[in-house]
């Protein structure tokens, strides 16, 4: 029964994804909002909830790695599996503007991060304090206006010009659209993480391990959804912006959400994790000198994922 329900939940979600990411272009298309902003903001973040609502609960009941360790490990997941598996499905379009602010700011939030996590800068005891969560929220308040104002400036028209010419989808059908998606994206999220869970502590996994992995994957598959149906539809401008943007995202307001519940440690969290995470955020802006993710280079940043997931099991 818990392997039906596994198959039940992956379709939900991917139903979810659909929904909501038509819904999301539809709306930005009355707006004028570019593709990337879309990606990096309205299904960014909306595909983020999950990992939110597992890392905020986590802090509240005082178990800060979970909170930690699934940003840490969503985000090596959205870079280098999610990313690698959408490149492969269809090469990903890397332009100027991604080179020369997104990408930058999610390597630098991302070191961030690590020096606060191993307090770099005051040498005690590891811990993300509340102060630490200020700063981090304060970074994503200025991220949210520099990404709509820069929009808006630069006068961007182009949202969804790789999306079939239709008629206008009403604007209310979209926030229909866009609700009901993420509603089905949250609810069968939870359900399969819960069931993925269940399962692999049946097969003796041990908690850090499911932190890692099952949990931080099983939180980003409305990225993994998302992306892929965004890079079927030839959108990839879309797929890389809702990578991006979940990423930030997950560092800047769900850490700095959960450390105002509770100053959080990250004992269980390496730096050799929090070293993959860096990387993997560099592997985009590498890629960007080619000016494209090709499938070759996809499939080698699945590889990459499943070295590192082999590195976690086999440790």
């Amino acid at each position: 029964m818990e392997y039906i329900i596994l198959i039940v939940t992956l379709v939900g979600i991917v139903f979810g994804a659909d929904l909501l990411l038509n819904g999301s272009v539809a709306i930005a298309k009355r707006f004028h909002v570019s593709d990337f902003v879309i990606g990096a903001v309205i299904v960014g973040i909306g595909t983020s909830v999950p990992e939110l609502v597992v890392s905020f609960f986590g802090a509240l009941k005082g178990n800060a790695d979970v909170a930690i360790g699934n940003v840490v490990g969503s985000n090596i997941f959205n870079m280098l599996g999610i990313l690698g598996l959408t490149a492969i499905c269809y090469p990903i379009a890397i332009d100027k503007k991604n080179m020369t602010f997104e990408i930058p700011f999610c390597i630098g939030i991302s070191i961030l991060l690590t020096l606060l996590a191993l307090n770099f800068f005051d040498g005690t005891p590891a811990v993300i304090s509340r102060v630490d969560g200020i700063i981090l929220l304060l970074l994503f308040a200025g991220y949210m206006w520099y990404s709509f104002t820069r929009d808006k400036k630069n006068g961007l028209t182009e949202a969804s010009e790789e999306m079939p010419t239709e008629k206008p989808t009403p604007l209310w059908l979209a926030i229909v659209k866009v609700v009901v998606g993420l509603g089905v994206l949250i609810v069968s999220c939870d359900m399969f993480v819960d069931d993925a869970v269940s399962i692999a502590k049946s097969w003796g996994v041990s908690d850090a391990i499911i932190s890692l992995t099952l949990i931080a994957c099983g939180t980003s598959l409305p990225e993994l959804a998302a992306s892929v149906v965004a890079a079927f539809k030839k959108n990839t401008q879309l797929a890389l912006g809702n990578i991006v943007g979940s990423n930030i995202f997950n560092i800047l307001l769900i850490l700095g959400l959960s450390s105002q519940v509770m100053p959080l440690t990250s004992a269980g969290i390496t730096v050799v994790d929090y070293g993959v995470m860096i990387g993997a955020a560099i592997v985009p802006l590498l890629f960007g000198f080619n000016k494209k993710i090709g499938r070759v280079g996809g499939a080698l940043m699945v590889i990459a994922f499943a070295v590192y997931t082999w590195y976690l099991i086999a440790g």
